[in-house]
């Protein structure tokens, strides 16, 4: 028996050193693949590209030492009552007089790397039109020229984009020169895809167009602190007295500068500064994915549902036992992220994403999430903000609701309108005819009245002529080779419309 034993172990050994030699053999090839990429490199662009390759080398030599789920589920606890702190309680503390100097400390940066490819548009996602003709960008640039004529302040706009976005978003900032904010751009890392199979990258030079276009990818948001900081900003805001970033999507347009959460981490009540704020939200049904905050060895910790256990994955989605997600709405200190960055102590959980290219190769990239540096940062602080901060556009069933009479449009921030009688937002599931921007606008003659909507679901070949009001629950579905036009100035009352309804001019 106690031999047996000794074989086992033997063997358990022999395997993980055997492992051992696969995984350096597999370092040094990629290192030396990396190696001829880099040699590919321009003069100009050496020192960045450099820079991007090695943050890789990081990150794939984390990839190779973690497997399997990242967290021990048995170790997951719910917060502390104080280390998530009601919005009302932030905000019945008031503001002080010196407001302008307060917010003279701050950097609003937002994370602009996304394409609009979801919503069928090509270039960046922030110059899709959302209000008024008005895009993402320009709502943003409007709330901080507000803020900085309101209150007589400096507050900059910082733009991380991606190589996806960078010549189209700066093709664009020249229409804000006129504007009291100054805008300045970062691109985040370029990293090569890899291959599924041989874990090599696929890209054989630097270059990103023609048959390359598909071998790069920016690497998630969590990409934020070193880029950041190896663009030399961090440290020009720093000497210049800036001490907190203001961190969201730029398809998020309720995260705008809250000045009582602000004015919190400025002038905290004990006296100790936190380094990390995350907003975040009571969780609805639609929000089960979202990644939580949970106490975990002592210090706050986001957990996101691809770092669950498969076993776990129903009781992380409960609504009950997590009651919160994150909206991506964090507050950070300069001087922190500079002390940890220097340190490399950093640390976010790898997120793997599988990818198949057009060509039909497996690929997968490694990414990090901004909000995962949490436990990282000392005296972090969770707020749970109202719903109204966090109102994303990832489809055109959010566009519909932001565009509707439902949201009132005021120095670039939208708020729920005063005629809306109760403040939850209607869920609305757009078919899939609307997907793409222009289809979408090209079904609706106007945008309907939803004031008094509960839920609207579209299926099928639809089209809404001008002034619809759409009340209670609303269903209308054409079936496959049918057609239904919802008739200019129709009420529609808790109605469920199917089959073939068209409306013809005579």
């Amino acid at each position: 028996m106690e031999r047996q034993v000794q074989i086992k172990a033997m063997s358990q050994d022999g395997a993980s050193q055997f492992q051992e030699v696969i995984r350096q053999e597999l370092e040094l090839s990629v290192k030396k693949e990396l190696e001829k990429i880099l040699s590919t490199a321009p003069s100009q662009e050496l020192e960045h590209t450099k820079n991007d390759l090695d943050g890789f080398r990081k990150l794939f030599h984390r990839f190779l030492q973690e497997k399997g789920p990242s967290v021990d589920w048995g170790k997951i606890q719910r917060p502390p009552e104080d280390s998530i702190q009601p919005y009302e309680k932030i905000k019945a503390k008031g503001l002080p007089d010196n407001i302008s100097s307060v917010l003279n400390k701050l950097v609003v940066v937002k994370l602009n790397g996304g394409l609009g490819t979801s919503m069928g548009c090509k270039g960046p996602k922030s110059l899709i039109g959302v209000r008024n003709e008005h895009t993402f960008l320009d709502l943003t640039v409007q709330q901080i020229e507000h803020l900085n004529k309101t209150y007589n302040t400096d507050v900059p706009l910082v733009l991380m984009n991606s190589f996806n976005t960078d010549e189209d978003t700066k093709k664009i900032l020249q229409k804000y020169n006129h504007c009291r904010v100054k805008i300045y751009t970062f691109n985040q890392s370029r990293y090569p895809r890899i291959n599924k199979e041989s874990l090599l990258p696929v890209a054989k030079d630097v270059s990103y167009s023609g048959e390359n276009a598909d071998a790069w990818y920016p690497p998630g948001h969590g990409d934020i602190y070193a880029s950041f900081y190896n663009s030399g900003l961090l440290n020009t805001f720093i000497g210049e007295g800036k001490e907190y970033i203001f961190v969201s999507n730029i398809d998020n347009l309720g995260a705008t500068v809250d000045l009582y959460i602000l004015n919190h981490l400025m002038n905290p009540p004990n006296g100790k500064r936190c380094e990390f704020v995350m907003e975040v939200t009571n969780k609805t049904r639609a929000d089960v994915k979202g990644g939580t905050l949970t106490q975990y060895e002592g210090k706050l910790r986001l957990v996101e549902i691809a770092q669950v256990p498969k076993a776990h994955v129903d009781e992380f989605k409960s609504v009950s036992k997590f009651k919160i997600f994150n909206t991506n709405n964090l507050w950070i200190s300069l001087a922190a992220v500079k002390r940890l960055q220097e340190q490399n102590a950093i640390d976010m959980e790898i997120i793997v994403n599988p990818k198949t290219l057009d060509g039909g190769l497996n690929v997968i990239q490694l990414e990090t999430a901004v909000g995962a540096a949490i436990k990282s940062f000392e005296n972090s602080l969770g707020i749970n903000v109202p719903r109204s901060r966090f109102l994303p556009v990832k489809t055109t069933s959010d566009l519909l609701l932001v565009m509707s009479n439902l949201y009132s449009l005021n120095a670039g921030s939208l708020t729920m309108s005063e005629k809306r009688e109760f403040p939850t937002v209607p869920l609305v599931k757009l078919g899939s005819s609307f997907t793409k921007v222009q289809d979408y606008l090209r079904r609706f003659e106007s945008i309907p009245d939803m004031l008094e909507l509960d839920h609207l679901t579209v299926s099928g070949d639809v089209t809404f002529g001008k002034n619809v009001s759409l009340k209670g629950t609303v269903i209308i579905i054409a079936n496959h080779g049918d057609r239904i036009d919802i008739p200019p100035g129709a009420v529609l009352e808790n109605k469920i419309v199917s089959g073939n309804l068209r409306i013809l001019d005579h």
